[in-house]
């Protein structure tokens, strides 16, 4: 392996802990944790409405949740592309 080489795989070995790497990526991708928090939110509302259905079909009720789910996380996505564009594009100073 080339110094090069070493150099960048260091600079990743250093942060061995799970937790440590996960801050990292959040603190790149503000918007990741969002995405997340808001699936996670979909599902549970979704657990918690199976019951009261009501005569709802289960799949039709799973599809729902689905596409709610897909929803909140595409939503997520654009808002953190537009984010990292105006970070770039917007703010970043001139040279």
């Amino acid at each position: 392996m080339s110094s090069g080489q070493e150099s960048v795989f260091s600079e990743y070995e250093t942060d061995t802990s799970q937790t440590s790497k996960l801050l990292r990526k959040f603190k790149e991708t503000p918007f990741v944790p969002i995405g997340m928090a808001g699936f996670a939110m979909v599902v549970g509302y979704g657990l918690y409405k199976l019951k009261h259905r009501g005569d709802m079909k289960m799949s039709l009720h799973l599809i729902h949740m689905r596409v709610a789910a897909q929803g909140f996380i595409v939503g997520a996505i654009t808002c953190g592309v537009l984010y990292s564009m105006f970070r770039e594009y917007v703010m970043k100073p001139k040279e």
